[in-house]
């Protein structure tokens, strides 16, 4: 074996001299660094090729025993968890063993290729002019020689490709949910350093601009939302003191509560109307306090009155009293199918009041109760009630679930009791909600007026809510968490 050994600076110049010593076709053996040069063993494709070719009386030219069957099939069944092993570490260091390739590997990968296979070395002339010998035919098998014995299981393929299928799936799932976590926390970061930035920017409005912060304090102390408030203050004009910032602020609220002027649309104009709301907003006292003003204005003959609450005791003998005293006959339904039929044999009649039974926002029975409403021939105007005692969160769920495919208006009931106006108005501005009526007591017609925008608001100004002033260290952290950027489409300023 005629093995060499080639030393250069660089791979470059080493290949290069094994190319001009041994050929293009020559194999090398190794290629390492030592002392600061190249060193490369290589080998003649010849003395290659003799090498790949043990003679024939060597023990490695022997035939390969073969395993038995019962063998082979416990060999195939340990191999292949190992091969399952080996497909997963192999994919999931796929990415680092191509990145960490170096550029001598890069450089010396053409010259380093496997040969390609040679054809065999004929033998010495001398070896080829001797004559052949004579052929002798194969000796014939005994007849009861035992058959061969069968070959191995070959390796299931398809089941290998699965298992690193199901590598890969795994590595991909592992991957997506590493994201998904960073993508939460990168979030989180965000929020609180937006956050701490708007903590930041109302600390110094609040010693650079000191009277949008009075106003700022007046309208949270009367019950408007912070994100309302914030909207508001940003847009307040520059050069106004306290009391004129003030007055703008009640001027812009009161031009964006949509309010009926007259009664033309209501009692001139009649039609069919159905109150609507949760249980004890005052549905039936105001259907009362309609009934009687329509028959004030056109008579009992024109009236008519419906009922739908079958569910409370004494609801339909309330109603009921209410259209003896008024003169106006009160029919009961229970479902779609009678309130149609009863529709119909009341379209000669200017005003049909319809009183709903009082459902929960959160209960199902809301929206069953639209769809009857809204199911029937006749076109059924829903006025919703809304409560001037309840809480901002629960006026706009009230809103969301009643208000289906639109709500002709609203009726802001038990004036009376609320100790702030600032909730119900907010929610009136946000959901674009036109207000017809206002109750204020229990009186039968009296207690029941056309709304007043700049009224309403001024009350909620009312030094009643002194009481409910937020602390100056508290507005920049409530500010923060408002944002005023969804109302520029509900809020007009001009």
């Amino acid at each position: 074996m005629n093995v060499k050994k080639f030393t250069a600076p660089t791979s470059r110049e080493a290949l290069r001299k094994v190319r001009e010593a041994l050929g293009p076709d020559a194999v090398i053996l190794s290629n390492r660094q030592a002392d600061g040069v190249v060193e490369i063993l290589a080998l003649a494709n010849d003395d290659a090729a003799s090498l790949a070719m043990p003679p024939g009386d060597s023990p490695m030219a022997a035939p390969a025993p073969r395993l038995e069957l019962p063998a082979a099939q416990d060999f195939a069944a340990e191999l292949e968890p190992a091969l399952a092993a080996r497909a997963s570490s192999l994919l999931s260091a796929a990415t680092a063993a191509f990145g960490a390739a170096t550029p001598a590997i890069a450089t010396a990968a053409p010259a380093a290729a496997a040969p390609r296979p040679q054809p065999r070395p004929q033998a010495p002339a001398a070896t080829a002019a001797r004559p052949a010998a004579p052929q002798r035919s194969a000796p014939r098998a005994p007849a009861n020689a035992a058959p061969p014995a069968p070959a191995a299981p070959t390796l299931d393929m398809d089941r290998i490709s699965a298992l690193v299928a199901d590598a890969v799936a795994s590595a991909k799932a592992n991957a997506a949910a590493e994201m998904s976590g960073m993508m939460n926390e990168i979030r989180a970061m965000r929020g609180m350093m937006e956050t701490q930035l708007a903590e930041l920017s109302w600390g110094a409005t609040q010693q650079r601009e000191p009277q949008k912060t009075a106003v700022l304090r007046e309208m949270l102390a009367a019950g408007f939302s912070a994100t309302l408030a914030r909207y508001l203050i940003d847009k307040l004009p520059a050069g106004r003191d306290g009391a004129a910032s003030l007055q703008w602020i009640k001027t812009v609220l009161a031009r964006n509560i949509s309010a009926m002027a007259n009664e033309q649309a209501l009692i001139e104009q009649g039609g069919v109307f159905a109150l609507v709301g949760p249980t004890g907003v005052g549905k039936t006292t105001s259907t009362a306090k309609l009934a009687a003003r329509c028959v004030m204005r056109h008579g009992p003959e024109k009236l008519a009155l419906i009922t739908t609450d079958a569910y409370r005791i004494g609801a339909h003998e309330q109603l009921r009293i209410y259209g003896k005293i008024l003169g106006v006959m009160v029919h009961s339904v229970k479902d779609e199918a009678d309130l149609r039929i009863a529709l119909k044999e009341l379209k000669n009649k200017h005003t049909v009041l319809i009183d709903t039974v009082g459902v929960s926002q959160r209960d199902q029975m809301v929206t069953e109760q639209v769809a009857m409403l809204q199911g029937v021939d006749a076109n059924v105007k829903r006025l919703l009630c809304l409560n001037a005692t309840a809480t901002q969160e629960t006026l706009s769920e009230v809103v969301r679930a009643y208000q289906g495919s639109g709500l002709a208006g609203c009726i802001m009931t038990k004036l009376d009791e609320a100790a702030s106006l600032g909730n119900v108005l907010d929610v009136l501005i946000r959901q674009k909600l036109n207000l017809f009526y206002v109750s204020n007591g229990q009186r039968v017609p009296e207690d029941l007026h056309l709304a007043d925008p700049a009224q309403l608001v001024e009350r909620a100004f009312r030094r009643e809510a002194a009481s409910r002033q937020v602390a100056e260290a508290d507005l920049p952290l409530l500010m923060a968490a408002a944002g005023g950027d969804t109302l520029a489409r509900e809020v007009h300023l001009g």
